[in-house]
């Protein structure tokens, strides 16, 4: 009867088939071991691609920067020299005027027969003149002939200074109505632009009546407003830069002339006062932008804005330390020109990165693009 040798084998055959099962789940797992650790060592992130730049000693200014306008602190009024009514304008509202432009004409027509008038008298009393001059020898020929008395000569010679006198108030008269006739013609008398003409053609206008209302462009008056917290730090003296939107690749670097504090009902300002002569482009109305040097720093430490980054623990910079970035803390001070002041956390020297910095953290492996050198 097989049944009790059967019963004896079956353990055993069970056994060895737990082995073998056991066997080869091993060399799963160690084949799956094999597999998995090329992944591991590709998984490790690539460096990253960086510029870097020396940290440099250098100095730096403070600047204190703002917004204003430019106004013309000479704004003249032209006004008729003479009566008369308007037959021409020629001067436009913002129209650039030079010294000497002609801006508008009065009728000249009285003026010059009055003129005609003065020359005809200047020319009669000019004959009258000649008449008693040749009584005054005539009349000296007669005493030397004793037929006239000296007083005949005294009389003689008293109509002809009379008549002198009368000539020259007559050619007198003559030049004034030519000035006058001069002043018909309205002429600008600086060089700036036309804030407005005030008469138009057709217009009668009397002595001393306004016609045009300049604005010079020779003299001009920067106004940069600031906050009252920077009140404290300016003063008449310091250097100043001005770029204009009108001339921007022809900055002037000019000093501050005044400081007007403006009070108002919510803060107080200050107006900084900068006066500029004989600038080419620049035009009453413009906006300026001024930035005011404070102080400046000597032998600062600065490195590019750009290296600066905020993380967890601040601000830091990035070291390069082989083909790694170091993160460094650092204490900053001031910024200017696209540099910012170091205070701690850094030496003069050190490599740093610059383009590249905002995808760092500490350690991550790097490679050097470009060195800019100190910048």
């Amino acid at each position: 009867m097989p049944g009790a040798d059967g019963l004896r084998c079956a353990p055993s055959i069970l056994r060895g088939a737990r082995s073998a099962c056991a066997m080869l789940l091993v060399c799963a797992l160690v084949a799956c071991s094999k597999s998995e650790a090329p992944q591991k060592q590709s998984s490790s992130p690539p460096p990253t691609n960086v510029t870097v730049t020396t940290v440099v000693q250098r100095d730096i200014e403070v600047v204190e920067e703002t917004v204003g306008t430019v106004e013309g602190p000479i704004a003249p009024q032209i006004t008729a020299e003479v009566a008369g009514r308007v037959i021409k304008v020629l001067g436009r509202a913002g129209a650039a005027v030079k010294e000497g432009d002609l801006l508008a004409v009065i009728d000249p027509a009285d003026l010059k027969l009055q003129r005609q008038v003065a020359q005809a008298e200047v020319a009669r009393i000019n004959a009258e003149l000649s008449k008693q001059n040749r009584v005054v020898e005539r009349t000296r020929q007669l005493i030397q002939e004793k037929f006239v008395s000296e007083a005949a000569l005294d009389d003689a010679l008293s109509q002809q200074v009379a008549l002198r006198e009368q000539l020259e108030g007559a050619r007198a008269q003559v030049g004034l109505i030519e000035r006058s006739v001069g002043k018909t013609q309205i002429l600008s008398p600086l060089e700036g632009r036309i804030d407005r003409p005030i008469i138009s053609a057709g217009d009668y206008v009397k002595v001393g009546d306004p016609m045009f209302a300049l604005i010079s462009a020779r003299v001009l008056n920067v106004y940069l407003p600031f906050p009252e917290s920077a009140a404290a730090r300016l003063r008449p003296g310091l250097p100043v830069r001005l770029i204009t939107p009108a001339a921007p690749d022809r900055p002037i670097d000019a000093t501050l002339s005044d400081l007007k504090p403006v009070v108002g009902n919510v803060n107080r300002a200050v107006n900084a006062l900068v006066r500029l002569r004989d600038v080419v482009d620049w035009k009453p109305g413009a906006t300026v932008t001024g930035s005011v040097v404070v102080e400046v720093r000597r032998n600062a430490l600065v490195v590019p804005e750009v290296s600066v980054v905020l993380r967890p623990a601040g601000k830091v910079v990035y070291e390069v330390a082989g083909d790694k970035a170091m993160q460094r803390v650092v204490t900053t001070g001031v910024k200017s020109g696209g540099q910012v002041e170091i205070l701690s956390g850094l030496t003069a020297g050190q490599k740093v990165v610059v383009d590249g910095a905002g995808f760092l953290t500490d350690q991550a492996p790097i490679k050097i693009a470009a060195d800019k050198g100190a910048q």
